[in-house]
Formats: C-alpha cells, sequence, structure tokens
C-alpha cells in the first residue's frame, strides 16, 4: 500500500482528493494538512511514501515545504499539485527535490498513475508545462531579488523590507532596480506581478 500525505489548504479540493485516491487498491490517504508548515512535523510522525503538494499554502508554500521535506524525510517522495501552471514553478519544484509537478485539471487516474511512476523512481512532469519551462529559459532573478520583490509585494516601504530582511536601505533599493530590469518592467508592482505570472517568486 502507497501511503500519501496530502497538502492543500482548500478543505473541499483535499477531502475531495483524498476520497477519489483512498478509492485506488493500492493508494491510501494516511495524512491531511492544510498549511506549508504543518507538512514535516506531520510527515515525521505518519512517514508516507510520497507527499501531494499544493504550491500556494498559508505558512510555507508548497515548494520551500517540498525542499524541508526532502531534508527532514529524505525517503519521501514530493509531487507537486497546482492549479498554476507557471513554468518558473516547475523549474523551482525540481531544484526543491520534487519529483513530478502535474496541475490540477488532470483526471484522477493521471494522479494516481504518476504516484506510482514517482515511486517507481520516474519523474513525472506535465508535458506542456516542461514545453513551456524549456522555451521560457532560467529565471533571471537571484534569491536576494525575490526575497526582496516578495516583501515588496504587499506594498512595503523600503524602511519594511530593510528591517525584515536585515538589509540596508541601499541594498534594498540596489535589489529592487536590478528586479525591476531583469523583469523588463517599469517599477517594483509590475516588477512583482511579472514576476509571480512567471512563477519565478
Amino acid at each position: 500500500m502507497i501511503r500519501i500525505l496530502l497538502a492543500e489548504d482548500q478543505g473541499m479540493v483535499r477531502d475531495a482528493l483524498a476520497t477519489l485516491l483512498d478509492l485506488e487498491p493500492d493508494l491510501e490517504v494516511v495524512a491531511q494538512v492544510s498549511a506549508g508548515d504543518q507538512v514535516v512535523p506531520v510527515a515525521l510522525g505518519a512517514n508516507p511514501d510520497i507527499a501531494l503538494l499544493d504550491i500556494e499554502m498559508p505558512g510555507l508554500d508548497g515548494l520551500a515545504a517540498a525542499a524541508a521535506l526532502r531534508a527532514a524525510l529524505p525517503a519521501c517522495r514530493v509531487l507537486i499539485l497546482t492549479t498554476f501552471g507557471r513554468p518558473g514553478y516547475l523549474r523551482r519544484a525540481m531544484e526543491s527535490g520534487a519529483s513530478g509537478f502535474l496541475v490540477k485539471d488532470g483526471p484522477v487516474g493521471q494522479l494516481a498513475d504518476a504516484i506510482r511512476r514517482v515511486l517507481r523512481g520516474e519523474r513525472v512532469i506535465n508535458p506542456a508545462l516542461a514545453a513551456a519551462a524549456l522555451s521560457a529559459g532560467p529565471n533571471p532573478l537571484s534569491a536576494r531579488e525575490r526575497d526582496v520583490l516578495a516583501a515588496a509585494a504587499d506594498g512595503s516601504t523600503v524602511t519594511d523590507i530593510a528591517r525584515q530582511l536585515h538589509l540596508s536601505h541601499g541594498t534594498i533599493r540596489n535589489y529592487l532596480s536590478s528586479a525591476i530590469q531583469k523583469t523588463g518592467a517599469r517599477n517594483r508592482v509590475e516588477a512583482t506581478r511579472t514576476a509571480h505570472e512567471h512563477g519565478w517568486l
């Protein structure tokens, strides 16, 4: 029996997925969480074979949760399951140690098959998304530029961002300026939007 941890913040979606997966004769959902920061503690207790992680969750996003889970429980495979088929997300998912990346609009039989394939050691990636990721190229933003843009997303001032990231005002301005230039944006609001649309944040 393949033991599954399911991380999804939308209750109805999570319940529906769990019900459908439990109908498969060789699959069993042994744990469910609604926030990314719950993934590792629950996984350490439930010892799943595979974790299905949504990307956009409170507490910790699915990509950060995937990296933390791979560090804490290396035997547990990770399959990212998301509504957002953005090329940048796929690249970041692979960098975080995920074995697969699927969008949620596929049939449940495809998901069950993907789980089995990942457990056999295969990588499973949505074909259209893989092609888009290859054509989109790598993320142009450095890790620090991503941090600064993410911190700026809620309208925080340079002073707020500097305090949050423990950097000087001038350093924050330099990172923002660089991120704006690299995304081809006119200002930081536009740069943040562009980065989100491409899955770079």
